[in-house]
């Protein structure tokens, strides 16, 4: 597909849908045929000598059939391997020329294409979606200038400083070699052995141990490019850049014992729930921001910007929105788009460049050498949903699945045969160049002593974050070293919460029975062999802010109800308006509702009409619901004889979600919930609409985990 580079895409048109038009089929009123096109007579019985006899080796159609089932699957990748994908247009709030010269971020009639691809890290593909890990945040712009890969997570810092240590780090979290346990998770000896030795990590750490590494849904997460990127304008100046995206649903986490529940009710919640919304129209979105940084300030602050493990608080250089990403389209074939995207983030467009961030550096050889052996070959570009827009142009011929047919002799450069085509386009008909930076050191294996603040953030963090965060850390702390089975490295950890906050490492320490004591001289890999820094934490900066309510989610709260999903609890009997008209109500303001009933079918209501019944109480669960409305009736009667019903509404209790009820529905509340007190905060049971979606917009009401009124 050739397009012309100097105009901007038609508004309406996404070109990338209309490319990957031509390689979508639908089998509807179609003839079963072999790979040849060859049409099948017979596709239920193998070629036999004989009704009994033997199958005969010269049955070509089973032996190609066979064969590519056999070869069905390909190497998963090493990490985020289970992932969701969907497409959506990225759209330009403002011109960024006084930074970038990137067309995509210029022009606002532009409605550029992307693939999103969401994931857990560590999990292999068939685990579950809600395990206490990060989570990938992958977006490939398909722009007029090629394809732009901003890959990044759900967390604005990493585990590590150097990319030398990526494989020990994935080795470490991955499960254990002796005998592969446990599975998608971080609650395990090798993690804690290698993160109590690595001072680096704490900062991500804390965020790991935050509602961040559980969220409510794959839409309501922030996403953050990580590393500090250059923007470069027009005249060859550059600006650092940290992208982030900020989801319009707000940012939203599950409560852990909710998590594990989910694992075992639904493996698939955060696929079914990213899948579901965008099927029924509740596009996901988020608006694209950025912190800028003139070059001249790079050593402005605190802390390097060159350290994947420290953040700019947004307090410090507030965040600039510039644009807006909306989901609205599923794949059509998972394995074809989402299985077989392939991002890298040296998928650059001139305008955008790298900084000498190690952590970056080193994954630039990493991505590359990954897809080759995922995908086959080094034409994994050619897969439909990996190709660019522009027509790809280069003297690259050969190797495993090419798709491209290339006509002509020259296949090198420089050559007179083919008039020197492909030519090298000049920087003003946007060839890429790097950024001139002078660069004039020793070659030498050591990290400047700035990356070597290793406390100082994750204190801000912690300091920053709600009484209610505050304690789901504590508890995660608790919960994952508990896991831990050689008491060694518990006390180290516990160490190393001491020089993040004293009162943390005493309520974690307490919890599994050790007293904090202060780090003995460090011997870690993140300290230089030779000595440089002895006592590591005398070099502690302090940040010239003592608090950032950016870092908490209690401050990113959705302001509507859009895409929540609400259960009505309710069975025959039930009042008409007050079932009818509350469901309407909700629909209406963006909401997905479900009607869940003791049994399948239609729910009969009291003046006799009957609406279907979307899930019984033997398949729902309370936990993958956002909150519960109990409507009035002689339905009532049937609840209150429900162990499932009562089950159902003490269970989001617990989990300190939104309940709202008629008044005749409060005998039923108490059953289920017999220590319940009615002014409990989420809990409205006037049948008032208007309540009840302000408690929904409160997401949770953590102050219920204080003290539970619920055993189990």
């Amino acid at each position: 597909m050739k397009i012309n580079e100097s105009e901007p895409f038609e508004n309406g048109a996404n070109p990338k849908q209309e490319q990957l038009g031509k390689f979508t089929t639908d089998n509807q009123g179609e003839f079963l045929t072999t790979d040849q096109g060859l049409k099948i007579n017979d596709d239920q019985n193998s070629l036999k000598a004989g009704e009994r006899g033997a199958t005969l080796l010269e049955d070509f159609i089973l032996r190609e059939k066979i064969t590519h089932f056999d070869h069905e699957r390909i190497p998963e990748r090493i990490v985020h391997a289970r992932g969701s994908g969907a497409h959506g247009v990225f759209e330009l709030y403002k011109p960024m020329g006084k930074y970038t010269k990137a067309k995509f971020l210029n022009d606002t009639s532009i409605k550029t294409p992307v693939f999103v691809r969401f994931s857990t890290v560590a999990g292999f593909r068939g685990s579950t979606d809600v395990p206490r890990d990060v989570r990938g945040f992958a977006v490939k712009f398909y722009t007029q200038e090629g394809n732009y890969d901003l890959v990044g997570n759900n967390m604005p810092v990493f585990f590590i400083q150097d990319a030398t240590k990526f494989p020990d780090l994935v080795h470490a979290v991955k499960p254990e070699p002796h005998n592969e346990i446990p599975q998608a998770a971080s609650a395990h000896d090798t993690f804690w052995d290698f993160i109590s030795l690595m001072p680096e990590a704490m900062h991500n750490i804390m965020w790991l141990m935050s509602d961040r590494a559980i969220p409510r849904s794959l839409r309501m997460m922030e996403g953050f490019g990580i590393h500090t990127f250059r923007f470069i304008n027009e005249a060859g100046k550059s600006h650092f850049v940290k992208f982030h995206w900020k989801p319009k649903q707000g940012v939203l986490g599950l409560a852990w014992d909710e998590a594990q529940r989910i694992a075992g009710k639904d493996t698939d919640f955060h696929r079914r729930d990213l899948w579901e919304a965008i099927d029924e129209g509740h596009y996901p979105e988020w608006e694209l921001g950025v912190q800028i940084v003139p070059q001249e300030d790079e050593h402005k602050y605190p802390f390097d910007l060159l350290d994947p493990t420290k953040l700019i608080p947004e307090e410090m250089v507030p965040v600039e929105i510039i644009g807006k990403m909306t989901l609205n389209r599923n794949p059509d074939n998972f394995f074809a788009e989402t299985e077989q995207v392939a991002f890298h983030p040296g998928h650059l467009v001139p305008g955008i460049d790298f900084t000498n961030d190690p952590l970056l550096q080193g994954r630039l050889f990493s991505y590359t050498d990954t897809q080759i052996s995922r995908l086959g070959g080094p034409n994994f570009h050619e897969i439909p949903i990996n190709k660019s827009i522009p027509e790809v142009t280069n003297n690259q011929r050969d190797g495993m699945h090419r798709m491209q047919i290339n006509k002509g002799k020259a296949h090198y450069n420089p050559n007179s045969i083919g008039g020197g085509c492909p030519f090298q386009a000049m920087m003003s008909e946007g060839g890429f160049t790097s950024f001139e930076e002078r660069i004039d050191s020793n070659k030498i294996r050591r990290r400047s002593k700035s990356f070597f603040d290793h406390f100082s953030q994750p204190e801000l963090f912690y300091k920053s974050m709600s009484a209610d965060e505050k304690r789901h850390i504590q508890d995660a702390f608790a919960f994952e070293l508990g896991k831990v089975k050689i008491v060694p490295i518990r006390q180290r950890m516990v160490n190393m919460l001491l020089e993040v906050d004293e009162e943390l490492a005493k309520i974690v320490g307490e919890k599994l029975g050790l007293v904090p004591a202060k780090l003995p001289q460090p011997i870690t890999g993140s300290i230089p062999a030779d000595g440089d820094l002895k006592h590591y934490h005398s070099f502690k900066e302090k940040l010239p802010i003592k608090d950032a309510p950016s870092l908490s989610m209690a401050n990113k709260l959705p302001t509507d109800i859009k895409a929540r999903r609400i259960a009505i609890l309710t069975a025959d009997g039930v009042n008409d308006e007050a079932f009818t008209k509350f469901k309407k109500e909700l629909c209406d303001m963006g909401a997905m509702v479900a009607v869940i009933a003791p049994r399948h079918g239609f729910v009969t209501t009291k003046s006799g009409d009957q609406y279907p019944i979307d899930e019984s109480l033997l398949t729902a669960a309370s936990v993958v619901f956002d909150a519960v409305y109990v409507p009035g009736g002689e339905s009532l009667k049937i609840l209150s004889a429900n162990t499932d019903a009562l089950h159902f509404v003490a269970e989001a209790f617990k989990h300190c979600k939104p309940i709202g009820s008629d008044k005749d529905a409060v005998d039923f509340l108490k059953k289920a919930i017999p220590e319940i007190k009615l002014q409990t905060k989420g809990v409205s049971t006037k049948g008032n609409l208007q309540d009840f979606v302000k408690d929904i917009e409160q997401h949770r009401f953590w102050e219920r985990e204080v003290n539970p009124v619920v055993p189990a």
